[in-house]
């Protein structure tokens, strides 16, 4: 009992000082993973708290558990229309991109420290794939509205790229293993064996959860149990037959949050809890398996080749993945920055522990070392690279918080709850003049303590709590109405999409002729969705610039791929309509 106790005790201590530690992430601009991390080493053999943890098997087991539940809630918060934008170049990056990162930087880690070209190949395919944790966890940290385009790609990709490092770290420990010195045919086949597998098993876990969550009748804090429980039980039944079982959890995550489910708000809430309790145990972990001192021994080398791997092998890799798809050279720039290594890595470097291979734990140090540098270099540094790269948008509003109401009512009603303050319009507008849509309601309002009864004359006041019941396809009606973000003044709209907002139906000859400037003769009855959906390949996203005719255009509303609104920014040669 002692021994239990004491073990509950640094657990706990270690878990406060962690969570409490997260609100340094913001002050310093430190990443929150790095925070964890870092803790986990103090704590550790080297560090004040002289805790000696040797164990990989267990690392690897809580690892490969905390990794799965992280996949699961990023797959649960990716959008499906995402996909439209950002599937195939999410594809590409997952695929050939590891194999590119892993093969340049395997070949520079078995010259500088004169490995087997085997043993660095395993280093490159150990670090060769972008995490899910930590791209997730520092894109919503930081608070960053990316475009659609670029957002998307980031999300599927690190979440679907795991697989294939696992697959090339696993076949590489075998053949090291075994002695082998070259690929074969087999290999091929157990690529498409493991990714098959997976796709499948993902779809059918996905599908099932969906049917048995809205067909049983629970407590609601049951739902998110049942879900992760359900979504585990396929990540295991994936890896028992020979599938990816990263790849199986993370699509069942996708097919849970975009299907109509009991109970989804809530469930999203709890599991935004164990994936935040998943990154902390497993960085916290991770800090206290490393042994600090043995990696100044090959600090240098290792730091070299995480900035090669940074500056380098990531930007050769997306360049060439991106060769056929619509990015603009800023955004392909901005793709190769966010090359984040986290967990992934250090759980990776523990199979050639487990494998008892030559040079194992060098491959181990090397990977952390990595890691370290990703986080404080890459990870440190994304909202500076967001703005240098002009991929942020505009935030899109909204409420303070959502309830689901499904569990008592036969629908997809919400409970929106907003906060007015002194940057929205209806401040001081009668209930009655406001165009709500027509679904919903104003439930219940808060002035100071008192709970007030609305009536159609009741003139909403700054620092009114509205508690609205709605459906989720009004939420962008409702938000405009109720909520309004707060942007830095550059990423405001007039600053961002102009001073004229345009529709998209209007040719580009009446704009022409409206703001003096001259439109080709054969482009004058072109409207100005299609000039875009020209430019982007059919699928432009809030954001899009194009500079034509000295003035810069901008996307500014869409509705899937059909463009409602552009921005106006005009140039030297234009003038404003009726001389202002």
């Amino acid at each position: 009992m002692d021994y239990i106790n004491t073990l509950f005790l640094i657990g706990a201590v270690l878990l406060c000082f962690s969570v409490l530690a997260s609100s340094l992430s913001s002050r310093l601009g430190i990443p929150l993973l790095l925070i964890f991390l870092i803790i986990g080493m103090l704590a550790g053999v080297d560090g004040i708290g002289r805790i000696q943890f040797e164990d990989a098997n267990t690392a690897f087991l809580i690892g490969s558990l905390a990794l799965a539940i992280i996949l699961l809630d990023g797959g649960m918060r990716t959008r499906v229309e995402n996909f439209r934008v950002g599937l195939w170049p999410a594809v590409s990056l997952a695929s050939l991109g590891v194999l590119i990162s892993a093969a340049l930087t395997g070949a520079l880690t078995a010259w500088l420290l004169e490995l087997h070209w085997l043993q660095g190949l395993l280093l490159g395919a150990i670090v060769g794939s972008t995490d899910a944790a930590a791209v997730f966890s520092l894109l919503q940290g930081k608070g960053l509205n990316l475009k659609q385009r670029v957002g998307a790609t980031l999300e599927i990709e690190s979440g679907s790229n795991d697989p294939m490092a696992i697959f090339l770290t696993i076949t590489l420990v075998e053949m090291l293993a075994s002695g082998q010195t070259s690929f074969n045919w087999s290999f091929a086949l157990l690529l498409i064996e493991q990714f098959g597998i997976g796709a499948l098993c993902g779809l059918a876990g996905g599908f099932g959860l969906v049917w048995l969550v809205n067909r049983v009748t629970l407590p609601a804090g049951l739902y998110p149990l049942l879900i992760t429980s359900g979504a585990i039980m396929v990540f295991a039944a994936t890896n028992k037959i020979g599938g990816s079982g990263f790849l199986a959890i993370y699509l069942t995550g996708l097919i849970l949050g975009n299907n109509r489910v009991r109970n989804l708000q809530n469930i999203l809430q709890v599991q935004d809890g164990m994936a935040w309790l998943s990154q902390i145990g497993m960085f916290l972990m991770l800090g206290l398996l490393v042994t600090p001192s043995e990696m100044v021994i090959i600090a240098l080398p290792a730091v070299l080749i995480a900035l090669f791997l940074i500056f380098i092998a990531r930007p050769i890799a997306v360049m060439i993945c991106l060769i056929p798809f619509v990015f603009s050279w800023r955004e392909r720039l901005f793709i190769a920055w966010v090359g984040l290594r986290g967990a992934v890595p250090i759980i990776l470097a523990i199979f050639p522990l487990l494998a008892g291979l030559e040079q194992a734990q060098l491959l181990f140090n090397l990977a952390f070392v990595v890691v370290l540098v990703s986080l404080l270099l890459q990870g440190s540094s994304l909202p500076l690279a967001a703005r240098l790269c002009k991929v942020e948008i505009p935030p899109q509003p909204e409420p303070l918080q959502r309830t689901s109401l499904d569990t008592a009512i036969d629908g997809d009603f919400e409970l929106l709850i907003y906060q007015l303050d002194n940057a929205n319009w209806c401040v001081g507008v009668a209930l009655r003049d406001l165009k709500m849509p027509g679904e919903t309601r104003i439930a219940a309002l808060f002035r100071g303590n008192h709970l007030m009864h609305p009536t159609g004359s009741t003139q909403l006041a700054l620092g009114d709590v509205l508690c609205v019941v709605g459906r989720p396809r009004d939420l962008p009606a409702l938000s405009k109405l109720f909520s309004k973000a707060q942007p830095p003044r550059y990423l405001e709209n007039r600053s961002f999409f102009g001073d004229f907002i345009l529709e998209g139906e209007a040719t580009l000859g009446d704009v022409g002729k409206f703001y003096g400037f001259a439109v080709p003769e054969d482009m004058r009855q072109l409207s100005l969705a299609a000039f875009f959906s020209r430019q982007f390949g059919g699928h432009p996203v809030v954001g899009d610039q194009i500079e034509w005719e000295g003035h810069t255009w901008v996307v500014a509303a869409m509705d899937n791929d059909w463009i409602l609104k552009v921005g106006l920014k005009l140039g030297d040669g234009g003038r404003p309509p009726f001389g202002f």
